[in-house]
């Protein structure tokens, strides 16, 4: 089953969880507000995605740090003690197959791929 990771008031989540019920893909939702995230599931995404693409430079929580918190995440540890400090920092969803990142965002053509 998909394990689909994010914060459940997010837009882009709402779309993707809407997308796939009504796809009938079943998943599992981990919300990251509610039950936080590990360190080691944060090395084992970036390994698989890169840190750089896990980090939501787009998203309000990313703007709103001050320039000089943004100019520390310079490498992989420094995003991975971001991101598990302000998990809404992780661009989202994420969604897993077992230990595998599926899909990191939301595009509706790429889930046409991934899902159907």
């Amino acid at each position: 089953m998909k394990k689909v990771y994010g914060i459940k008031n997010c837009n882009t989540v709402k779309n993707a969880l809407d997308w796939l019920k009504k796809n009938n893909v079943e998943y599992e939702f981990h919300d990251y507000k509610k039950d936080g995230i590990t360190e080691a599931k944060l090395k084992s995404w970036s390994k698989q995605v890169g840190w750089e693409s896990l980090v939501n430079k787009r998203g309000t929580t990313w703007r709103q740090l001050d320039e000089a918190t943004q100019a520390k995440v310079k490498s992989e540890s420094a995003a991975i003690a971001l991101m598990k400090d302000k998990t809404s920092v992780i661009k989202r969803p994420l969604i897993e197959d077992g230990d595998s990142v599926v899909t990191l965002g939301f595009d509706e053509e790429a889930f046409k791929k991934a899902y159907k």
